[in-house]
């Protein structure tokens, strides 16, 4: 059984997401020791999972309290500069988002009522969409049925 790329988007269901969680995090926190180790920097990693329950990693070679402490010695501005960063990409991101839910929006209406489209470019865009949905339906299909003969052998 190959790998697969997952679209990275929320999961539905709070059991998927307990069990995705699950496997990821035993992930994250070894590449967070690796870093750790390999680059001699301090790490301080807390992740809450979906039911809540917390899990901490901190680097080797300081505690967490020593983590806080330098974090809170940074100046003011250094800080802020870093804030602004992380809020520059935040916003990029969510432009990107706003973006292609209108897109997606767009497409939306014009399937409700493919009479009102007029650019020959979007109805060439909702036969690809139909056609890379008949493909994945083919693929899961044909899954499907060797599943089913090799439970018969």
């Amino acid at each position: 059984m190959g790998r697969r790329k997952l679209k990275i988007q929320r999961l539905e269901t709070m059991k998927a997401r307990q069990a995705t969680y699950s496997k990821r995090k035993t992930g994250i926190v070894k590449k967070a020791k690796e870093i750790s180790v390999l680059c001699e920097v301090d790490v301080a990693l807390l992740m809450f999972s979906p039911t809540d329950k917390p899990t901490l990693f901190v680097g080797q070679e300081k505690g967490l309290s020593a983590v806080l402490e330098r974090l809170s010695k940074l100046p003011f501005e250094e800080r802020e500069e870093r804030r602004g960063y992380t809020m520059q990409l935040y916003e990029e991101q969510l432009g990107e988002l706003r973006e292609r839910l209108a897109e997606k929006s767009k497409i939306l209406r014009d399937w409700k009522d493919p009479n009102n489209v007029e650019d020959l470019a979007q109805l060439n865009l909702m036969e690809e969409h139909l056609m890379a949905s008949l493909g994945g339906i083919r693929k899961k299909k044909g899954n499907e049925e060797q599943q089913c003969m090799m439970q018969e052998t």
